[in-house]
């Protein structure tokens, strides 16, 4: 168990990181359902420089087990070592190289999104957890 001092690190540099996590935006289309979401790239090109400026790192690191597939993400304090971790899965639709790719990548962006507590414009690409219902404007999406 980590020292106090230590979690108050992490803890003081994290909030301090999410105080400067600005909403984001919405910058990619979806091919099939033509709605709108905030790609992980995008994710990533906001929020690491923040979480570096406070002396944060991320890593993520995609697993499989009898679940599916998902993504280990851990916040790290560069400074003391200590971490929060939080696993993701989901299940694996297509059994070939392309649905691994897309499940890794759909587990990156949704884990991060909720371990960094994003702001994001409303965001449907699972397209109401794969329910696929999708709206008629792609800018007022029913949630």
């Amino acid at each position: 168990m980590p020292s106090n001092n230590i979690e108050t690190t992490i803890h003081t540099a994290f909030a301090k990181a999410q105080s400067e996590f600005p909403k984001i935006s919405k910058d990619a289309t979806n091919p099939f359902f033509k709605n709108k979401y905030v790609s992980l790239d995008n994710i990533l090109e906001v929020v690491l420089p923040i979480l570096h400026k406070n002396g944060l790192y991320l890593t993520q690191s995609p697993w499989t087990d009898d679940r599916g597939i998902g993504v280990a993400t851990k916040i790290v304090h560069a400074e003391s070592g200590e971490e929060e971790q939080s696993c993701f899965t989901l299940p694996l639709a297509k059994q070939d190289p392309q649905g691994a790719g897309s499940a890794i990548t759909y587990a990156r962006r949704y884990s991060l999104q909720a371990m960094l507590g994003l702001n994001f414009e409303d965001d449907d690409d699972a397209n109401r957890a794969s329910g696929k219902k999708t709206t008629t404007n792609n800018d007022e999406l029913d949630f």
